[in-house]
């Protein structure tokens, strides 16, 4: 059954294809699909990624930081930042102009902690769904 399934599996084409992708789309979501020319799908994931960012600004939600310690904390918080970087521009812009909410107890700032990490794990799907496109692997 590994035979068959390592003689169906198509080779990966050049990086030249899909790495431009998928820097583009870690950058601005959805803009892999911008360049693939699937302009609907790339709006979608735009609006989605936006809103959910602008949304956990808005709760006040804190930004991971990198920290190490015991296996626990270490996957909270430097998955938590991967979480946070994936959000690609919107990141950047916000830690640029100085967002730097201090973790408080309350509901509404942890939802708003989810939101940010949830707008990165969302444009990190988008940034798969965008490789596969550019790479044959789905239409």
């Amino acid at each position: 059954m590994a035979e068959t399934k390592a003689a169906s599996a198509t080779p990966l084409p050049s990086p030249a294809k899909w790495a431009p992708v998928l820097a583009v789309g870690w950058l601005i979501p959805g803009g892999g699909h911008f360049l693939l020319r699937r302009n609907g799908r790339g709006a979608a994931l735009l609006g989605a990624v936006a809103v959910m960012f602008l949304v956990g600004l808005l709760m006040r939600g804190t930004m991971f930081q990198p920290q190490t310690g015991d296996l626990l904390t270490t996957v909270i918080y430097v998955g938590g930042f991967i979480g946070d970087l994936a959000s690609g521009l919107f990141y950047f812009l916000a830690t640029w102009l100085g967002y730097n909410q201090p973790d408080v107890a309350g509901h509404v700032h942890d939802y708003g902690t989810k939101f940010l990490v949830a707008a990165g794990l969302l444009n990190i799907l988008a940034m798969v769904d965008a490789f596969e496109i550019a790479t044959g692997r789905k239409d």
